[in-house]
Protein backbone atom coordinates (compact mmCIF):
# COMPACT_ATOMS: atom_id res chain seq x y z
CA UNK A 1 0.00 0.00 0.00
CA UNK A 2 1.35 3.42 -0.97
CA UNK A 3 2.06 5.71 1.93
CA UNK A 4 -0.40 8.58 2.17
CA UNK A 5 1.25 11.93 1.57
CA UNK A 6 0.69 14.83 3.92
CA UNK A 7 -1.25 17.63 2.19
CA UNK A 8 0.73 20.77 1.45
CA UNK A 9 -1.15 23.68 2.95
CA UNK A 10 -1.99 26.43 0.51
CA UNK A 11 -0.99 30.03 1.23
CA UNK A 12 -4.65 30.79 1.98
CA UNK A 13 -4.85 28.02 4.57
CA UNK A 14 -1.52 29.09 6.06
CA UNK A 15 -2.91 32.60 6.45
CA UNK A 16 -5.87 31.10 8.31
CA UNK A 17 -3.66 28.97 10.58
CA UNK A 18 -1.59 32.06 11.36
CA UNK A 19 -4.76 33.92 12.37
CA UNK A 20 -5.95 31.03 14.55
CA UNK A 21 -2.53 30.76 16.22
CA UNK A 22 -2.53 34.48 16.98
CA UNK A 23 -6.01 34.23 18.50
CA UNK A 24 -4.97 31.24 20.62
CA UNK A 25 -1.86 33.03 21.88
CA UNK A 26 -3.90 36.04 22.99
CA UNK A 27 -6.82 34.10 24.45
CA UNK A 28 -7.64 33.33 28.06
CA UNK A 29 -9.85 30.35 27.21
CA UNK A 30 -9.41 28.05 24.20
CA UNK A 31 -11.84 25.19 23.52
CA UNK A 32 -11.26 22.54 20.86
CA UNK A 33 -14.38 20.64 19.82
CA UNK A 34 -13.77 17.37 17.97
CA UNK A 35 -15.94 14.99 15.98
CA UNK A 36 -15.66 11.88 13.84
CA UNK A 37 -13.28 13.53 11.36
CA UNK A 38 -10.57 13.39 14.01
CA UNK A 39 -11.07 9.64 14.44
CA UNK A 40 -11.13 8.78 10.75
CA UNK A 41 -7.57 10.09 10.43
CA UNK A 42 -6.60 7.38 12.92
CA UNK A 43 -8.23 4.73 10.76
CA UNK A 44 -11.50 4.52 12.70
CA UNK A 45 -14.51 4.33 10.34
CA UNK A 46 -17.15 7.03 10.31
CA UNK A 47 -20.04 4.81 11.32
CA UNK A 48 -22.72 7.05 9.81
CA UNK A 49 -21.20 7.16 6.31
CA UNK A 50 -22.06 4.77 3.48
CA UNK A 51 -20.49 1.40 4.18
CA UNK A 52 -20.16 2.19 7.87
CA UNK A 53 -21.46 0.39 10.92
CA UNK A 54 -25.08 1.48 10.46
CA UNK A 55 -25.13 -0.17 7.02
CA UNK A 56 -24.15 -3.49 8.63
CA UNK A 57 -26.21 -3.32 11.84
CA UNK A 58 -29.57 -1.91 12.82
CA UNK A 59 -28.97 0.51 15.71
CA UNK A 60 -30.13 -0.85 19.07
CA UNK A 61 -32.09 1.76 21.00
CA UNK A 62 -31.49 2.12 24.71
CA UNK A 63 -34.99 1.01 25.73
CA UNK A 64 -34.58 -2.15 23.64
CA UNK A 65 -31.19 -2.85 25.22
CA UNK A 66 -32.70 -2.60 28.69
CA UNK A 67 -35.78 -4.72 27.92
CA UNK A 68 -34.62 -7.43 25.53
CA UNK A 69 -31.94 -10.12 25.82
CA UNK A 70 -31.99 -10.44 22.02
CA UNK A 71 -31.31 -6.71 21.64
CA UNK A 72 -28.46 -6.87 24.14
CA UNK A 73 -26.85 -9.73 22.23
CA UNK A 74 -27.23 -7.77 18.97
CA UNK A 75 -25.71 -4.71 20.61
CA UNK A 76 -22.65 -6.62 21.83
CA UNK A 77 -22.20 -8.24 18.40
CA UNK A 78 -22.10 -4.73 16.94
CA UNK A 79 -19.63 -3.58 19.59
CA UNK A 80 -17.32 -6.52 18.86
CA UNK A 81 -17.43 -5.60 15.18
CA UNK A 82 -16.51 -2.02 16.07
CA UNK A 83 -13.42 -3.28 17.86
CA UNK A 84 -11.88 -4.24 14.50
CA UNK A 85 -11.46 -0.54 13.77
CA UNK A 86 -10.69 0.53 17.32
CA UNK A 87 -8.15 -1.93 18.68
CA UNK A 88 -5.17 -0.71 16.63
CA UNK A 89 -6.13 2.97 16.47
CA UNK A 90 -3.53 5.42 17.75
CA UNK A 91 -3.55 9.22 18.17
CA UNK A 92 -2.87 10.90 14.85
CA UNK A 93 -0.98 14.18 14.23
CA UNK A 94 -4.17 16.13 14.92
CA UNK A 95 -4.56 14.59 18.36
CA UNK A 96 -0.90 15.19 19.12
CA UNK A 97 -1.11 18.82 18.02
CA UNK A 98 -4.03 19.45 20.38
CA UNK A 99 -1.97 17.79 23.11
CA UNK A 100 0.86 20.22 22.31
CA UNK A 101 -1.54 23.11 22.92
CA UNK A 102 -2.27 21.59 26.32
CA UNK A 103 1.43 21.15 27.07
CA UNK A 104 2.15 24.80 26.27
CA UNK A 105 -0.70 25.98 28.49
CA UNK A 106 -2.97 27.19 25.69
CA UNK A 107 -5.77 24.62 25.91
CA UNK A 108 -8.63 25.05 28.36
CA UNK A 109 -10.51 21.88 27.41
CA UNK A 110 -11.42 19.46 24.66
CA UNK A 111 -15.12 18.85 24.08
CA UNK A 112 -15.50 15.71 22.01
CA UNK A 113 -18.25 13.70 20.36
CA UNK A 114 -15.78 10.83 19.92
CA UNK A 115 -15.85 7.71 22.08
CA UNK A 116 -12.44 6.22 21.25
CA UNK A 117 -10.28 7.62 24.08
CA UNK A 118 -7.60 8.87 21.68
CA UNK A 119 -7.42 12.32 23.26
CA UNK A 120 -6.43 10.66 26.54
CA UNK A 121 -3.95 8.47 24.67
CA UNK A 122 -2.35 11.62 23.23
CA UNK A 123 -1.45 12.80 26.74
CA UNK A 124 -4.34 15.11 27.64
CA UNK A 125 -5.62 14.32 31.15
CA UNK A 126 -9.20 13.18 31.75
CA UNK A 127 -10.13 16.36 33.59
CA UNK A 128 -9.42 18.42 30.45
CA UNK A 129 -11.65 16.24 28.24
CA UNK A 130 -15.44 16.41 28.15
CA UNK A 131 -16.85 13.31 26.46
CA UNK A 132 -20.39 14.15 25.39
CA UNK A 133 -21.09 10.68 24.02
CA UNK A 134 -19.08 8.65 26.52
CA UNK A 135 -16.09 6.36 26.07
CA UNK A 136 -16.24 2.87 24.58
CA UNK A 137 -13.03 1.78 26.35
CA UNK A 138 -15.09 1.64 29.55
CA UNK A 139 -18.07 -0.61 30.37
CA UNK A 140 -20.68 0.34 32.95
CA UNK A 141 -23.26 -1.63 34.89
CA UNK A 142 -26.70 -0.18 34.21
CA UNK A 143 -27.79 -1.07 37.76
CA UNK A 144 -25.00 -0.39 40.26
CA UNK A 145 -23.05 1.94 37.88
CA UNK A 146 -19.77 0.09 38.49
CA UNK A 147 -17.16 0.60 35.75
CA UNK A 148 -14.96 -2.14 34.32
CA UNK A 149 -12.46 -2.04 31.46
CA UNK A 150 -13.32 -2.93 27.90
CA UNK A 151 -10.74 -5.72 28.04
CA UNK A 152 -12.53 -7.32 31.00
CA UNK A 153 -15.90 -7.20 29.22
CA UNK A 154 -14.39 -8.53 26.00
CA UNK A 155 -12.98 -11.54 27.85
CA UNK A 156 -16.48 -12.31 29.13
CA UNK A 157 -17.85 -12.27 25.60
CA UNK A 158 -15.01 -14.35 24.17
CA UNK A 159 -15.68 -16.88 26.94
CA UNK A 160 -19.21 -17.31 25.59
CA UNK A 161 -21.28 -14.73 27.48
CA UNK A 162 -23.09 -13.02 24.60
CA UNK A 163 -24.70 -10.35 26.79
CA UNK A 164 -22.56 -10.01 29.93
CA UNK A 165 -23.89 -9.00 33.31
CA UNK A 166 -22.34 -7.41 36.36
CA UNK A 167 -21.79 -9.35 39.59
CA UNK A 168 -24.85 -7.52 40.92
CA UNK A 169 -26.96 -8.93 38.08
CA UNK A 170 -27.24 -5.66 36.17
CA UNK A 171 -26.68 -5.39 32.44
CA UNK A 172 -23.19 -4.38 31.34
CA UNK A 173 -23.02 -1.83 28.53
CA UNK A 174 -20.19 0.16 26.97
CA UNK A 175 -20.10 3.55 28.68
CA UNK A 176 -21.39 5.38 25.62
CA UNK A 177 -24.64 7.13 24.73
CA UNK A 178 -26.96 4.91 22.70
CA UNK A 179 -29.82 6.01 20.48
CA UNK A 180 -32.66 7.04 22.77
CA UNK A 181 -30.43 7.33 25.84
CA UNK A 182 -30.27 10.58 27.77
CA UNK A 183 -27.17 12.69 27.33
CA UNK A 184 -24.88 12.88 30.37
CA UNK A 185 -26.19 15.87 32.31
CA UNK A 186 -22.94 16.82 34.05
CA UNK A 187 -20.81 16.70 30.89
CA UNK A 188 -23.37 18.54 28.76
CA UNK A 189 -23.74 21.30 31.35
CA UNK A 190 -19.97 21.69 31.74
CA UNK A 191 -19.49 21.81 27.96
CA UNK A 192 -22.08 24.57 27.67
CA UNK A 193 -20.50 26.57 30.51
CA UNK A 194 -17.02 26.34 28.99
CA UNK A 195 -18.32 27.22 25.53
CA UNK A 196 -19.96 30.36 26.91
CA UNK A 197 -16.69 31.39 28.60
CA UNK A 198 -14.40 30.70 25.63
CA UNK A 199 -12.46 33.33 23.72
CA UNK A 200 -11.49 30.91 20.94
CA UNK A 201 -13.61 27.92 19.88
CA UNK A 202 -12.15 25.56 17.28
CA UNK A 203 -14.32 22.89 15.65
CA UNK A 204 -12.38 19.97 14.16
CA UNK A 205 -13.86 17.13 12.14
CA UNK A 206 -17.55 17.59 12.96
CA UNK A 207 -20.51 18.33 10.71
CA UNK A 208 -22.23 19.87 13.77
CA UNK A 209 -25.52 18.10 13.08
CA UNK A 210 -25.91 15.97 16.23
CA UNK A 211 -27.70 17.73 19.07
CA UNK A 212 -27.14 18.92 21.73
CA UNK A 213 -23.38 18.77 21.01
CA UNK A 214 -23.89 20.96 17.94
CA UNK A 215 -25.20 23.78 20.13
CA UNK A 216 -21.77 24.44 21.64
CA UNK A 217 -20.34 26.60 18.80
CA UNK A 218 -23.50 28.71 18.96
CA UNK A 219 -23.02 29.28 22.68
CA UNK A 220 -19.44 30.37 22.00
CA UNK A 221 -20.48 32.75 19.21
CA UNK A 222 -23.25 34.25 21.32
CA UNK A 223 -20.64 35.03 23.98
CA UNK A 224 -18.39 36.76 21.45
CA UNK A 225 -15.82 34.00 20.86
CA UNK A 226 -13.68 33.66 17.75
CA UNK A 227 -14.99 30.55 15.90
CA UNK A 228 -12.80 28.51 13.54
CA UNK A 229 -14.01 25.40 11.71
CA UNK A 230 -11.66 22.78 10.27
CA UNK A 231 -13.76 20.22 8.45
CA UNK A 232 -13.90 18.54 5.04
CA UNK A 233 -17.68 18.87 4.63
CA UNK A 234 -20.17 21.70 5.23
CA UNK A 235 -21.57 22.58 8.65
CA UNK A 236 -24.50 24.82 9.69
CA UNK A 237 -21.99 27.32 11.08
CA UNK A 238 -19.91 27.84 7.94
CA UNK A 239 -21.41 31.27 7.25
CA UNK A 240 -21.07 32.38 10.89
CA UNK A 241 -17.50 31.41 11.71
CA UNK A 242 -14.53 33.77 11.35
CA UNK A 243 -12.27 31.14 9.74
CA UNK A 244 -13.30 28.13 7.66
CA UNK A 245 -10.71 25.57 6.52
CA UNK A 246 -11.63 22.69 4.21
CA UNK A 247 -8.73 20.34 4.86
CA UNK A 248 -7.76 17.30 6.93
CA UNK A 249 -7.30 18.04 10.60
CA UNK A 250 -3.78 16.63 11.05
CA UNK A 251 -1.70 18.99 8.91
CA UNK A 252 -3.79 22.04 9.79
CA UNK A 253 -3.57 21.48 13.54
CA UNK A 254 0.14 20.68 13.29
CA UNK A 255 0.72 24.02 11.58
CA UNK A 256 -1.32 25.86 14.21
CA UNK A 257 0.51 24.16 17.09
CA UNK A 258 3.88 24.93 15.54
CA UNK A 259 2.98 28.62 15.21
CA UNK A 260 1.74 28.77 18.81
CA UNK A 261 4.85 27.04 20.10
Amino acid sequence: MAKETTPVLTPEIQAHTRTIAEKITAARSVIVFTGAGMSTESGIPDYRSQGGLWDKFTPVYFDAFMSSETARIQYWEMRMDMEKGLKNARPNPGHMSIAQLYETGHLTAVITQNIDGLHQASGIPDEKIIELHGNTRRVRCMSCRTLISWDAAQQMILAGDKAPRCDCGGYLKPDTISFGQAMPEKETRRAAELSLKSDVFIVVGSTLLVQPAALMPGYALDAGAFLAIINLSPTPYDDRCQVLIREKAGPVLADIAARVR
